[in-house]
């Protein structure tokens, strides 16, 4: 299977410094196998992009207990007190995004757009800085791109060529993030044959794939 990846080369894919997203919401959905290899490798200073980070034990949240995480964009982090006491002794640079905000910046990277404009956030800390427009006597901000070095996605089944299905609510963010990074790892939870996923059931299709992980013998 060509798009198959180890856990070795996944580590050498890693760098300091560098920007992953991680789908999934509240860890349901996160490619916890991905995680590991994360962990596994010591990378460090890292820019996250999630959701939410879970809990110290689960999803991303791990990130920022082992303290890999330099920089977090996250819709909300109050599942995690290890996120809060972090921002708050400033060893944590947390941007706090509306959840739609976050959903709709990542999916501007993925289709190629400037940026989208929202009204959401106006008149709030999430507004400055950031370019304000008037269109047809309404106030819009400009939210910008969010794209990624490496995107870790999860999939309830996946086929060899990288189409993904994802059950219920493991859609959340995974497929956006697909769509939104240099390198994009699906972590399969079942992996099939082409074919086996009815072309109407894929929620990625498999050229947005570059690598399917399933642990330790892919």
């Amino acid at each position: 299977m060509k798009k198959a990846i180890t856990a070795n080369a996944i580590q050498a894919k890693l760098h300091d410094g560098m920007t992953i997203m991680i789908g999934g919401f509240m860890a349901n959905g996160a490619p916890e196998g991905l995680i590991d290899q994360i962990l596994a490798s010591g990378v460090k200073d890292i820019t996250l992009i999630s959701t939410d980070t879970g809990t110290p034990e689960t999803g991303s949240g791990r990130l920022i207990r082992a303290r890999r995480v330099k920089k977090l964009i996250a819709s909300h982090i109050g599942t995690n007190p290890e996120t809060g006491a972090q921002m708050n002794a400033g060893e944590l640079d947390v941007e706090l995004v509306p959840q739609g905000t976050l959903a709709e910046r990542i999916r501007a990277a993925g289709a190629g757009l400037g940026g989208v404009l929202t009204p959401t956030g106006l008149g709030t800390l999430v507004a400055e800085n950031k370019q304000i427009f008037d269109i047809d006597g309404e106030t819009f901000l400009l939210e910008k791109p969010l794209k990624a070095d490496l995107a870790l996605i999860r999939g309830s089944i996946v086929d060899t060529k990288g189409n993904t299905f994802y059950k219920r609510t493991t859609q959340n963010f995974n497929p956006l993030m697909a769509t939104a990074a240099d390198i994009v790892i699906v972590e399969a939870e079942t992996l099939v044959p082409v074919g086996k996923i009815q072309p109407e059931s894929v929620h990625t299709p498999g050229l947005f794939i570059d690598h399917i992980y399933q642990g330790e013998t892919a």
